[in-house]
């Protein structure tokens, strides 16, 4: 029975004119029929195709899977269709994608004299591909750009995201935002809000009236605080964009970054340039002053009116000089420990305390005859900077300098506080702390030709423990003096 008994000429011309590959393959895979489209989809004439199996012309790569799924679909009940893409070959040994569409759907079990020379044949199953190279091509360049974005999501510092245009689903967000923010990405995606809650409650004001500006169709730039873990230490710069189409804000891109350094940096140019400043003029004024009255006391300079200075007095005005002069010297001294501080990148790692703690009161001890009370445990690690010790050195140094009487009064004490951090307090009998120098420290007030400290030790304390990741706290102690608290993340190793 010829082929136009089986499909009638409306349906031949169909077939022919198809620009999808059409074919009919036996059970074993051999081409019994194939449509002219061959010829432009893959540069092969139908009659050079007839007779021989399909997997002939599959990729090696592919020709498994396909012989598989094959087997499969034939061994399978009637009436069913399966898709399967896979690399065939052209005219002229290159490779074309093909998506092919399987049918086992019973067309008979005769046709005419080009597919069989007995015209006796198996059961026939009808295959429909089409050539989808340009497809794949496409989708491996987007497999790539996936990638590439995949790895940059992964590895950069900055947080990328991307919310919906009322802010009420969380469409993508990468891994630094755990390491920012102080919150898993999994509580976010459950609530897209809940970034709000690690937010200082100072800032949600301004972070609120971004995200509605946002929403309006306005490009917008905030800085804030974060991380309530890091007590809002950590400072960040958002960059967002709406997306909008048809007029309607769908999306908002944007990204986050970690500015805690650059602020850091910034603000220790100011305290640098206002201690200078002050103290430097201040003590230059001293010195300068008395030279002066030295100057005007000498028989080369006086008049005759001004009587010559008693040598008790020069030698006391001398005395001043030297004072302030050797104050100048140890400013200069510590300020280069400071700046060699900020200029250098500290690195943080685990560290025991009580070992840092024992070596700094050592050393005080040694330059000066003053007993210290101190409770510590075996050990506490923390996650510090090598300068950790000068610091708390300082804090001894001061208590036993400042301290109102020959027999300063000064404790040490060393604990893991249950919020995964160690503490180090150190208490004196030292006259209070004015309050306008610890709130310029820790921030709480702006540092200005107004309100500004007098003294770098405080200030090398306060940075060698941001470095660390962690805070200063100031209290008056009961009855006289102060205790400071130095507040460091907890090492697990």
């Amino acid at each position: 029975m010829c082929l136009s008994m089986v499909v009638d000429e409306w349906a031949q011309l169909l077939l022919e004119c198809a620009q999808d590959k059409i074919a009919v393959i036996e059970d074993t895979g051999e081409y019994v029929y194939v449509n002219e489209a061959s010829t432009d989809i893959l540069g092969f004439e139908p009659a050079a195709l007839i007779g021989d199996t399909v997997f002939e012309y599959i990729h090696d790569d592919d020709v498994a899977a396909i012989k598989q799924r094959f087997n499969h679909f034939v061994a399978a009940a009637a009436d069913q269709t399966i898709t399967v893409r896979y690399r065939h070959r052209t005219a002229d040994s290159e490779w074309t994608w093909l998506e092919s569409r399987l049918s086992n759907v019973d067309i008979g079990t005769q046709i005419d004299a080009n597919a069989t020379e007995n015209g006796e044949t198996g059961k026939r199953y009808v295959v429909s591909s089409r050539d989808i190279s340009k497809q794949v091509a496409a989708e491996r360049d987007r497999q790539q750009a996936r990638e590439r974005l995949e790895t940059i999501t992964q590895t950069t510092g900055d947080v990328l995201w991307l919310f919906s245009g009322d802010w009420e689903e969380l469409l993508f967000v990468n891994p630094a935002y755990e390491r920012i923010f102080g919150q898993p990405v999994a509580e976010l995606e459950q609530d897209p809000h809940s970034f709000l809650d690690v937010i200082h409650p100072d800032d949600v004001p301004a972070v609120e009236q971004a995200m509605q500006r946002l929403s309006a169709g306005t490009p917008t730039s905030v800085e804030y605080r974060v991380n309530p873990d890091l007590e809002y230490e950590r400072w960040v710069w958002v960059r967002a964009e709406p997306v909008v189409t048809d007029g309607t804000v769908t999306r908002i891109v944007g990204f986050t970054r970690d500015i805690t350094d650059r602020r850091r940096r910034k603000r220790q140019l100011i305290v640098m340039d206002t201690l200078l400043r002050h103290n430097l003029r201040n003590d230059m004024c001293v010195i300068l002053g008395t030279a002066d009255e030295l100057t005007r006391a000498t028989p080369d300079t006086r008049d005759d009116d001004t009587p010559p200075l008693e040598p008790d007095t020069v030698s006391a005005h001398a005395a001043v000089i030297r004072e302030y002069g050797e104050k100048l010297l140890e400013s200069a001294t510590k300020q280069r420990r400071v700046i060699d501080l900020l200029a250098d990148a500290p690195v943080r790692s685990p560290t025991d305390i009580v070992d840092v703690v024992t070596d700094a009161i050592e050393q005080i001890r040694a330059s000066h005859d003053v007993s210290i009370e101190t409770d510590l445990p075996d050990a506490a690690r923390a996650i510090t900077i090598t300068e950790l010790e000068a610091a708390i050195y300082e804090l001894l140094e001061n208590a036993v300098e400042h301290a109102p009487s020959d027999e300063p009064a000064v404790s040490v004490t060393v604990e893991a506080t249950g919020d995964g951090a160690v503490a180090i307090t150190v208490e004196d009998n030292c006259p209070p702390i004015p309050e306008l120098e610890f709130r310029v420290l820790t921030g709480e007030w702006e540092m200005t030709d107004v309100y500004h400290t007098s003294g770098l030790g405080l200030w090398l304390v306060y940075w060698v423990v941001d470095l660390s990741n962690g805070w200063v706290d100031f209290s008056r102690s009961e009855g006289d003096g102060n205790t400071i608290t130095v507040t460091l993340p907890r090492s697990s190793t």
